[in-house]
């Protein structure tokens, strides 16, 4: 893994962490659920996004910073047409609930939509999988993620595997302000965590998995 320099202590409290490899991994030669352990939550938008483009549909990804709940927008010829969006949520451990389902529900229909896609590493509640069936929610947790890319051709797969790992794979991009973000400790226990390269001006943090 490459060595990264550490910067000085800062004052800051690190938040819950969603999806943060503590060292860069070996980049895996073949799909499957290590591969969403080694990327961060930018990489994996991207691996969604680069999925759904093989398909007949056409995308755009959403500038982060406030989304409103999409991360990808699906169109035909217009993009300020989408006849679908996806939510992404690389996550490690966390489940998907009913509340994250709800809320994807609202935003579909903000946009006169009744399809969408909800794609994530992890798993569904069974109350969130239920929802998204009622509600046209195609839920994709990662099993589900993975036979689809087995689907696709192998140069289609590499394709999908290369946008996984490109860059700084294992860092985490900041949420707001869309740069990557640099370790850092906390003052009051020495804890390892991510924070954002523009601080103070953006106090964003990200704990570490194994801190």
């Amino acid at each position: 893994a490459k060595s990264r320099t550490k910067s000085k202590p800062v004052g800051l409290l690190t938040t819950s962490p969603e999806q943060i490899p503590t060292l860069a991994p070996e980049r895996s030669s073949v799909w499957n659920k290590q591969v969403f352990a080694d990327i961060e939550w930018r990489r994996f938008e991207a691996v969604c996004e680069g999925f759904y483009s093989q398909g007949k549909l056409k995308t755009k990804s959403q500038s982060h910073g406030a989304d409103g709940g999409v991360d990808i927008w699906m169109y035909f010829d217009d993009p300020q047409k989408p006849v679908s969006v996806v939510q992404c949520k690389n996550y490690s451990r966390k489940i998907v609930g009913v509340d994250k389902m709800r809320e994807f529900f609202g935003v579909m229909k903000a946009h006169g939509l009744s399809s969408g896609q909800f794609v994530t590493s992890s798993t569904f509640s069974a109350d969130a999988q239920k929802f998204a069936d009622e509600h046209g929610i195609n839920a994709v947790d990662g099993d589900k993620l993975l036979k689809l890319i087995a689907t696709r051709t192998p140069e289609q797969q590499k394709e999908l595997l290369d946008i996984a790992y490109e860059g700084d794979y294992a860092v985490p991009t900041c949420v707001s302000c869309s740069i990557k973000m640099v370790e850092n400790f906390a003052k009051a226990d020495g804890k390892k965590f991510w924070g954002c390269s523009h601080y103070p001006k953006c106090k964003r943090t990200i704990g570490y998995v194994n801190a």
